[in-house]
């Protein structure tokens, strides 16, 4: 991935350009140009790759400094260009490293200080893995539908119901679950932090999907965990959850820019070495028009994941239009990118192993999770109606 003049846009301060440069060159290093093509053990890679990026730093971007992170506070450009870079080169680093920040946001950003102490230090070091449980069967964009019930009893929570779609679910060390606690709707949430090792909590069935991650369904059996598992206070989940998506949702969407700077680039290699009729596929007005559409939805991805990164970290409490907007553009438009470089791979594009099937499988969930492109463009519109009447 060469340097990028998007570098010098005014997003960014010194730091981040170093970030970005040194795991450029780690990635190349210690991933390098075959991360796509194919993995053995997925959970054994998912903890290799968690100790490797522990050991080498990178997870410090997603706890706050007092528990071993990076930054006093979680940097949204950082975590940006992290995701970016890693899934330029490999989209089971990607998912490692998003999980190991989206898995433990809510105890950095609301936890008590006795649970950042236990767990976001092994966080940071890649020794627990980290997963966030939210999806149920009846409720995954509609959040307010949740109905794993957590009663009071004996001075602690029991929790009895079922989660899926769990990403690491099986290898994690610890889940953050939201459950009822209270009234229907959005008002009766709340969240807790639950060892894996709880008694109670099964891993109930795992789940193949068309990317090679880990992904599970969880079910709690009269699982009881202590009054001091609550996360914050009790009936304010909803608020966290969408305070954790409110940070993380902008990075999916940067690892989203990730593979399509890939694309283009395996694209672009392909268009100017592949000779047909007498030309190279470069030399097709065609081609050069679709490397022309994949340049400047980057570009523009880049610009709305960016914004939206540096209004966080410069104060602003909530960028749910900008995060939907990054992250529904960026993740339409790097499947058209894609798509676009297995067409110009043709048979080679879709043949198992190569970087464009590979890339094809990994962006398409990226449309889904952490709230599906048709949800982005709800909150967007509710934030254009709320301002023109206000």
């Amino acid at each position: 991935m060469a340097d990028r003049t998007f570098l010098d846009w005014p997003f960014f301060e010194e730091r981040h350009r170093d970030l970005a440069h040194a795991a450029r060159g780690w990635c190349a290093a210690e991933i390098g140009q075959n991360g796509f093509t194919g993995h053995g053990d997925i959970d054994a890679d998912c903890r290799t790759l968690a100790r490797k990026m522990g050991e080498a730093g990178w997870l410090g971007n997603c706890v706050p400094a007092a528990y071993g992170g990076t930054s006093e506070t979680l940097d949204v450009r950082s975590l940006c260009l992290m995701r970016e870079t890693l899934g330029y080169h490999s989209g089971l680093a990607d998912f490692v490293f998003a999980m190991q920040g989206l898995g433990s946001g809510t105890i950095s950003l609301f936890g008590s200080d006795a649970q950042k102490a236990e767990w976001l230090p092994k966080v940071a070091s890649g020794e627990a893995l980290a997963a966030f449980a939210l999806t149920e069967p009846a409720a995954g964009s509609d959040v307010a539908s949740l109905s794993l019930e957590a009663c009071r009893e004996g001075g602690g929570y029991v929790l009895n119901g079922e989660k899926t779609y769990i990403s690491n679910g099986g290898i994690a060390s610890f889940y953050v679950v939201y459950a009822r606690t209270g009234e229907p709707g959005t008002r009766g949430i709340s969240a807790f932090l639950v060892p894996a090792d709880t008694p109670g909590l099964t891993v109930a069935e795992r789940i193949e999907v068309i990317a090679p991650h880990p992904l599970a369904r969880l079910t709690f059996e009269d699982c009881r965990i202590p009054a001091s598992a609550l996360i914050g206070e009790e009936n304010a989940g909803f608020k966290y959850a969408m305070g954790t998506l409110d940070v993380f949702r902008s990075t999916v969407a940067a690892a989203a820019l990730g593979f399509a700077r890939r694309a283009m680039d395996e694209a672009r290699s392909r268009a100017q070495s592949r000779e047909l009729f007498g030309a190279t596929l470069a030399d097709m007005p065609v081609v050069q028009s679709q490397l022309a559409e994949m340049a400047i939805d980057i570009d523009a991805s880049a610009l709305l994941i960016y914004r939206g990164a540096w209004m966080k970290d410069s104060g602003v409490s909530r960028i749910s239009r900008e995060a939907a907007m990054s992250k529904y553009f960026a993740t339409e438009t790097a499947q058209a990118t894609i798509d676009k470089a297995v067409q110009i791979f043709g048979g080679l594009g879709v043949t198992k192993g190569s970087v464009p099937e590979a890339l094809y499988r990994d962006i398409r969930a990226l449309r889904i999770y952490e709230g599906a492109s048709e949800v982005q463009k709800l909150i967007i519109a509710r934030h254009i109606l709320s301002e023109a009447a206000s």
